[in-house]
Parts: C-alpha cells; sequence; structure tokens
C-alpha cells in the first residue's frame, strides 16, 4: 500500500526539474499519484476501509492543490506533467 524508497527514488530522477529536486510540485504529483494508484487497488479490495478511504481524498485533494498552483504559474510544465501521468484534467 505505501510506496517504497526505490520506486519513489525513480519518481524524483524522472520528474526532477534539476539535479536534487525533491521538493518541486512536478515531484510531489508524481508521488502523490504513485501513492493514490495504491490506494485505490487497496481499497477495490478492502472496500470497507474508510480510514484509508478519507485518507485518499485528503491525497486527491492535495494533488489537486499541487496542479491547480503548476497551472497558474507555469502552464506548460503542466500540460507535459498531466500527459506524462496520464492524468484526466
Amino acid at each position: 500500500m505505501s510506496i517504497t524508497a526505490e520506486r519513489k527514488g525513480e519518481l524524483i530522477t524522472e520528474y526532477a526539474t534539476h539535479e536534487g529536486d525533491t521538493g518541486s510540485p512536478d515531484v510531489q504529483v508524481a508521488i502523490l499519484t504513485e501513492r493514490i494508484s495504491n490506494l485505490t487497488e487497496h481499497l477495490k479490495v478492502h472496500k470497507k476501509d474508510f480510514h484509508s478511504r478519507r485518507g485518499l481524498l485528503i491525497m486527491v485533494g492535495q494533488r489537486r492543490r499541487l496542479l491547480d498552483y503548476l497551472k497558474r504559474k507555469e502552464s506548460g510544465r503542466y500540460d507535459t506533467l498531466i500527459k506524462s501521468l496520464g492524468l484526466r484534467r
């Protein structure tokens, strides 16, 4: 259900804007997307796990806020990030 350190490192290197970048919106959205997909698979099996469902909704809201920020500041980066992650919006 949680993201492994190796996978997190892969996401950081793939979406980093410069060397040593771990806090840019691109990286944060990529990590949140991975965690959201893992939690969604968990909730497909455990339908009554409402505590995890609340955490999922919090993560989706955080990702939405980060994407809105990125769209306001640099819409080109927003478009490429949405396409690379396969998000609908």
